[in-house]
């Protein structure tokens, strides 16, 4: 595709679907209701939490809700520099084509939304668990370092995270059963919303790629693999800092081999849910291999080879 190529018939089918599919908060998602507490928030395809078997039903499930909360934490951490970068990629289309400008006003418009709804499930959240979890990474503090980085780099992450959001849904949390209905709705919704996006990711990420010379290209490959080793930096923290909530505050009493076993886990579950699912998504694969040489992609695997196991 040459720099100058706006595919105008795939932005606009973008906001056919964007207006189609339009949700509220309030009247469509939360419908004036709350967690059920005694149902898992995340289901097993994602939340990995059969391999501890030493853990009760009851604590399986409660594990499930600290999971699940950090779940929807980090979809907002993440839309924080997804809306920033939109908007940037829209300044491309202010003189161009308007259609390819709504596409990606709409598209922001939407991110800031979601921002408002994980704030919102963040609160219902704290109302039934007990007092003490801490969501570490701060949106604008991992906002500024992933802006950063090469726009080609950010728009790959993007597409990434876009990407395994449709697998986590269409996956595992549309066909388990017994999770909390609210839980299950907010993803149901953020899933209608996030499908047209992957589409207009894989645009702007293209549009990018075609304008980079080889050298800036490179260089875009370190970035790449810079910004995933920061969200395994991220992935770290956060796994054992739930870890020590969930051990903190519960009511059993577990051995230090066990505990041990809880941090490991959750970090496997965390890198699987937001590494690995994604680089493992064939639409991904398929576009980060046409836009690198087979030396880059190489090096990309080598990055992500500690992490894939």
């Amino acid at each position: 595709m040459s720099p100058t190529t706006i595919h105008t018939e795939r932005y606009a089918r973008c906001i056919e679907t964007s207006k189609r599919v339009r949700w509220d908060i309030d009247r469509d998602v939360i419908r004036a209701r709350r967690f059920d507490f005694s149902r898992p928030f995340l289901p097993e395809g994602l939340s990995r939490i059969g391999r501890l078997e030493f853990l009760s039903p009851a604590e399986q499930v409660r594990l499930s809700q600290v999971q699940g909360r950090t779940y929807a934490n980090m979809f907002g951490l993440v839309e924080r520099f997804i809306g920033i970068q939109m908007l940037s990629c829209s300044r491309d289309h202010w003189f161009g084509d308007q259609v390819a400008l709504e596409a990606l006003v709409r598209f922001s418009d939407e991110e800031l939304k979601h921002q408002e709804l994980f704030r919102r499930i963040e609160r219902l959240a704290a109302d039934g668990m007990a007092d003490g979890y801490e969501f570490l990474p701060t949106p604008n503090a991992v906002a500024s370092q992933v802006l950063e980085c090469a726009t080609w780099a950010v728009l790959a992450l993007t597409c990434h995270i876009e990407l395994f959001t449709q697998v986590h849904y269409r996956e595992s949390i549309e066909p388990a059963g017994g999770l909390s209905d609210l839980y299950k709705d907010v993803f149901l919704f953020h899933w209608k919303e996030e499908s047209q996006h992957a589409v207009l990711d894989e645009l702007e990420w293209e549009r990018e790629n075609a304008r980079l010379t080889p050298r800036q290209r490179d260089a875009a490959v370190d970035d790449l693999i810079k910004l995933v080793g920061a969200i395994d930096g991220i992935l770290q923290q956060q796994a054992t800092a739930d870890a020590s909530y969930f051990l903190r505050t519960s009511p059993d009493t577990f051995t230090a081999a066990q505990a041990e076993r809880v941090q490991s886990g959750l970090l496997d579950a965390y890198r699987w849910q937001y590494i690995v699912c994604g680089v493992k998504a064939p639409r991904f694969r398929q576009s980060l291999i046409g836009m690198t040489t087979p030396d880059q992609w190489q090096r990309i695997q080598g990055a992500l080879a500690p992490l894939m196991n």
